[in-house]
């Protein structure tokens, strides 16, 4: 693979208005102060310290950056000027790299034009004309700024146009959507009232025995079948295209969330790579390189019925004052033409490639191949981590992150963007071999004698 982003000069790191940017040979005492206090004003002002339950405290080890002061490519500068190389990609949906160049002139360019108005801007068009060209089984679409809102909004169209209730959701895919359908499936269910409890059943990813049993059980009452089309695990036995022909037959909808999958998988997101076409799709994250966009998108007699050329009872399918502002819309534009231009997708599969490869070698040079695994499309990389025991332990992962964050590398996953380079990755694998030293020392001590601080916790858990 050829090095693909060229080297940029980086600009100073300014401190965000009102708080004081310490250089970077403070001590440590000093900046864990600065940690301390800033962390406290972020949790007395908003839940949880941030308005992303998986950018909270309790998903990163102690010593991780409290607050990010910005971004350029693959690399991320904390309020103390510490640098790290950012895996994750802003929670998957910076698949370009930070502060992308072509996407931020056209923002820019959008922005000096206005941003909102009362009546549809050309962007809206140009935007929709472009995300329908990559999705065959797209007809029309509607644009929002979060992947809840377009998920919800598919599953009150699938509920109008089949005229039942139901709702069918994988439970081997955590996050559909942060309203009461969906969470009341997991354990984060409190303020949800029991009658929304009956009208949400879940089945198991790649068994479609657990998906035929919900429509024996509830014949002639399922809306919609929801899921993401892969996860960690491929579709096995052609489970996607199944899961088709079985709505097909008991006329439900199929709503695929391609939130993820879309813009990493195919250029036609990870249905066209399977060959299964759903009545509906969700797509986000990686649409415009970390701007807010989410997109609906669907089969024309289903979609048409949030619209105004029918005569059946009408839908209020989404409606949102920002969910077309003209600058995000310019973002996930200028996305699309580079995932074209730069064949940005097979990129993000080469170095997620070199990334698993390199970090299971030191896996096993380092004796932890059966307690540290690399899982997933290697454009979307996660990682296990397991006890001495064999289990899986929260505590090894909070302690592997501890030492990557300590070798400059942010990583609560293995998710690469196209500014992760060459050099980038082979430099990763040579921290990572250190951390995993570190690992292997701490199966045989146990990891109370190098972990600071809390274990990392599961974000769906009743209790603090």
């Amino acid at each position: 693979m050829t090095k693909h982003v060229s080297e940029r000069a980086r600009p100073e790191v300014r401190a965000p208005a009102g708080l004081a940017l310490h250089s970077s040979r403070a001590t440590a005492e000093s900046d864990h102060r600065s940690s301390a206090y800033l962390r406290e004003r972020l949790h007395a002002l908003i839940p949880g310290g941030a308005h992303t339950y998986a950018k909270g405290d309790d998903q990163f080890p102690a010593e991780a950056p409290v607050a990010i002061a910005r971004g350029e490519g693959c690399r991320v500068w904390d309020v103390s000027g510490r640098e790290f190389v950012e895996y994750g990609s802003g929670l998957r949906a910076v698949t370009l790299g930070h502060a992308f160049p072509p996407v931020i002139k056209a923002v820019e360019t959008a922005l000096a034009r206005g941003s909102n108005f009362t009546r549809p801007s050309i962007t809206e068009l140009e935007c929709a004309e472009r995300l329908l060209e990559l999705v065959p089984s797209a007809e029309m679409v509607k644009f929002t700024k979060d992947g809840s809102t377009a998920t919800t909004a598919a599953v009150r169209l699938a509920r109008a146009y089949t005229g039942r209730d139901l709702v069918a959701l994988c439970n081997d895919h955590p996050f559909f959507s942060y309203d009461d359908w969906a969470m009341v499936t997991t354990p984060m269910d409190a303020g949800i009232p029991n009658a929304v409890r009956e009208l949400s059943v879940t089945f198991r990813y790649n068994d479609l025995a657990s998906l035929e049993t919900i429509f024996a059980n509830h014949a002639g009452e399922v809306a919609c079948v929801v899921l993401e089309p892969e996860r960690t695990d491929p579709p096995a036995d052609g489970f996607l295209r199944r899961v088709e022909d079985l709505c097909r037959r008991e006329g439900a909808v199929l709503i695929l969330d391609e939130t993820i999958t879309g813009f990493r998988w195919h250029l036609g997101g990870a249905q066209t790579l399977y060959g299964v076409s759903p009545d509906l799709s969700i797509f986000g994250k990686g649409l415009a390189n970390g701007f807010s966009v989410s997109a609906l998108v669907g089969r024309r007699e289903l979609m048409e019925l949030g619209g105004l050329r029918h005569h059946k009872e009408r839908v209020f399918l989404l409606s949102t004052t920002h969910g077309a502002e003209t600058h995000a819309l310019a973002a996930a534009i200028a996305t699309m033409d580079a995932y074209v231009e730069h064949d940005v997708i097979d990129v993000l599969h080469d170095a997620g490639r070199r990334l698993r490869e390199g970090i299971e070698e030191a896996a096993r040079a380092t004796g932890v191949a059966d307690f540290v695994r690399v899982l997933g499309r290697d454009s979307n990389l996660v990682y296990e981590t397991r006890s001495a025991d064999g289990l899986p332990s929260q505590e090894f992962r909070t302690l592997l992150m501890q030492e990557l964050v300590r070798r400059g590398i942010l990583a609560p996953s293995l998710v690469v963007s196209y500014s992760h380079d060459d050099e980038t990755l082979s430099w990763t694998v040579e921290q990572f071999s250190e951390a995993l030293e570190v690992y292997n020392r701490a199966l045989q001590d146990g990891f109370e004698r190098y972990l600071v601080g809390s274990p990392v916790k599961p974000v769906y858990r009743r209790f603090n």
